[in-house]
């Protein structure tokens, strides 16, 4: 069983930056690919990025793209979201996922991944 803690999210100006982190516990997580989605009221969870078990390869949604870098730290067990250039419509809660089957590359859909955060808010103000 892997437990997932968000962390980092706050109120931010627009153009401003954030760095979301995501610890995980129970078990290593290093074999496993690893997301980070998006949830606002009304909408379905919104795919933001993925990360491969090595971090080797990434993925990152066009809306984000060249804005935000997913990035991870097998040693500390945590993943990152490092957020610049942010716009009052990325307000929303991010979640942190992994998947339960090692060695993948990772999928976009919030059913390819087995274990999720609690989230955290991420506020943009304009």
């Amino acid at each position: 069983q892997v437990h997932l803690v968000e962390s980092g999210g706050g109120l931010v100006q627009a153009g401003g930056s954030l760095r979301l982190s995501c610890a995980a516990s129970g078990r290593t997580v290093d074999s496993y690919a690893m997301a980070w989605f998006r949830l606002t009221p009304g909408q379905e969870r919104e795919f933001v990025a993925r990360i491969t078990w090595t971090g080797g390869s990434t993925y990152h949604a066009d809306s984000v793209k060249g804005r935000f870098t997913i990035s991870r730290d097998n040693a500390k067990n945590t993943l990152y979201l490092q957020m610049n250039s942010l716009r009052p419509e990325d307000t929303a809660v991010y979640y942190c996922a992994a998947d339960s089957v090692p060695f993948r590359l990772g999928g976009k859909s919030r059913y390819d991944y087995e274990y999720w955060g609690q989230g955290t808010q991420v506020t943009v103000s304009s």
